[in-house]
């Protein structure tokens, strides 16, 4: 895989990492700044916020398991 791709699915992965975990903190510490949702909604959201979570950890997980970054070449830009 080429380092340019492996980086783009990386951060991508990372930034629905952190999405997910800002969720599920603002659910969980601030529940009042959601403001006229349901019970319903609230659930809702905290799962949809789990499966973002585990979406981006086995994504991270299968980059690490199968493809490795090329550390040698991660500076160069390269194109498809």
């Amino acid at each position: 895989m080429k380092n340019s791709l492996h980086k783009m699915l990386k951060s991508e992965a990372e930034a629905d990492k952190n999405k997910a975990l800002l969720s599920l903190e603002l659910l969980s510490n601030h529940p009042a700044g959601i403001g006229d949702h349901t019970t319903k909604d609230f659930w809702s959201n905290a799962t949809e916020a789990l499966e973002l979570l585990v979406s981006a950890d086995d994504r991270l997980s299968a980059l690490t398991k199968y493809f490795t970054l090329d550390e040698n070449l991660s500076n160069q830009t390269t194109f498809f």
